[in-house]
């Protein structure tokens, strides 16, 4: 365990700041974000939206144990400013050159990791018991940046126009660059960084499938791994265009997709909390996972073939309640693992959903580009082409959410297979430390998880 040898001067305080202010930035950028996608890829925007949020998936899946262990050897601060910063670098490029802007997105996948960082950041200034809170202060933060901030850059993108909110977002993103490099302590003692950098990094601590190779070794894990991997491919694509679909095929206005953002992050938090503890206590965790499924399946369904205004504010309220999936397959993991195993196996699960934060993306942007959902809007002059299109999409307005939900129809099916109750015999993993995909910090029992652990519902498309 790292105890902090500075008097406590690196505080969590310092963590949600940091979080806060980069994810309000990109949260600023919503409504702008859309319209620029929309206006430099205008006949295939859902597929490239994919391909880009895809690549920025991947590539951060396949940085984020690296950065992680050099983290562990040469500190915290200087990586925070480095991830810090090349997500952010891509923000004034909105309005100077939207072709460089979504290249440098693609590009940012590799530093794409603050989360990861800060909950390693959090874990060393933090005891064993205060840990979980913390990480939970750092997880309201992000999601009360994201309630916020799209329903502000609305509003001064419809007032001022989106120049003067990529200007906002600069500097804020700027902002938080010169809190990390002026104010923000390093939180790794002196004694556990080395003075020299030519410390060698182990190919098991930079590689991003470790984990994922140890997952057929034990039945129950292999389970549970499998219902993460067909629950959250499907959210992970619905986190990057979602959105975009709004504006494009529902035909939300930019103040309606800021007040849905609102509006489901809000409900989220409430299922997360509330709802979410009522529940373990009454149903118990392998039924609350069966509920959190069942939530999702009956919520992309409906996004699937919903085709008013009303029926996504109806499917986002239940979109809500499917939140309490991930946060009782955590417990569920917990329950039926070794005490001295949890941060392996659960390393395993966030290593899977870092995956499919590549692969959904890409895999909802293919399916729009095969159902040619774009040419609603395509070819305005055609009336008749027009009609015969929108009468051929209004049975089936959103495919890529109906295979969605097809996913977790199997995934529900899996999940009832999981025993709630076992003790797995340590087969998962060596007793010995493990470096996990999401931040490559050696774990023990109490080891942080990853930003995938306590992300809420919400997750704008542009991050």
């Amino acid at each position: 365990k790292l105890v902090l040898e500075d008097n406590g001067r690196a505080k969590v305080t310092h963590a949600v700041v940091v979080i806060f202010l980069e994810f309000f930035a990109w949260g600023l950028l919503t409504a702008p974000m859309l319209t620029v996608l929309h206006e430099t890829f205008p006949h295939h925007t859902f597929l490239v939206n994919g391909l880009i949020q895809g690549v920025k998936g991947l590539l951060s899946f396949l940085s984020a144990p690296l950065i992680g262990a050099l983290s562990d050897v040469w500190g915290r601060k200087s990586f925070l400013l480095l991830t810090v910063f090349f997500t952010c670098a891509p923000i004034p490029l909105m309005r100077i050159s939207p072709w460089w802007y979504f290249a440098l997105i693609s590009v940012s996948g590799l530093f794409s990791v603050t989360f990861s960082v800060i909950f390693a950041y959090v874990a060393d200034i933090t005891e064993e018991r205060e840990r979980s809170t913390a990480y939970g202060l750092v997880s309201a933060t992000f999601a009360a940046s994201l309630v916020t901030s799209p329903a502000i850059g609305a509003y001064l993108s419809a007032t001022y126009g989106d120049s003067l909110v990529v200007l906002v977002a600069t500097i804020i993103a700027v902002a938080d660059i010169l809190f990390i490099l002026l104010i923000v302590p390093e939180s790794l003692p002196d004694k556990m960084r080395l003075s020299s950098w030519g410390f060698p990094i182990s190919w098991e601590q930079a590689d991003p499938f470790a984990s994922l190779k140890k997952v057929g070794k034990d039945t129950t894990v292999l389970l549970i791994c499998v219902t993460v991997f067909l629950s959250y491919l499907p959210e992970a694509g619905q986190y990057s265009s979602f959105f975009l679909y709004l504006r494009q095929v529902i035909k939300f206005s930019s103040e309606a997709i800021a007040a849905f953002i609102a509006m489901v992050g809000i409900l989220s938090i409430v299922a997360q909390t509330l709802l979410l503890s009522v529940l373990m206590r009454k149903i118990g965790n392998k039924n609350t996972v069966l509920l959190g499924l069942g939530f999702q399946l009956f919520q992309l369904a409906w996004y699937g073939f919903g085709s008013e205004p009303w029926m996504m504010w109806a499917a986002g309220t239940v979109a809500a309640m499917s939140s309490i999936t991930f946060p009782a397959v955590s417990a569920l993991v917990s329950h039926c693992t070794d005490h001295d195993q949890q941060g392996a196996v659960q390393g395993m699960v966030t290593g899977i959903r870092g995956l499919c934060n590549g692969l959904g993306p890409a895999l909802f942007g293919f399916i729009f580009f095969l159902f040619n959902v774009e040419l609603i809007d395509l070819n305005p002059v055609e009336n008749g082409a027009a009609s015969a299109v929108m009468d051929e999409k209004s049975v089936i307005p959103g495919p890529p959410f109906l295979f969605g939900a097809c996913t977790v129809l199997l995934a529900l099916l899996v999940a009832y297979f999981i025993p709630e109750h076992d003790s797995l015999a340590a087969k998962t993993c060596s007793a010995q430390a493990i470096t996990v995909p999401d931040n490559g910090t050696q774990l023990n029992s109490s080891a942080p998880g990853s930003d995938e652990d306590n992300e809420p519902l919400l997750q704008d498309s542009s991050m």
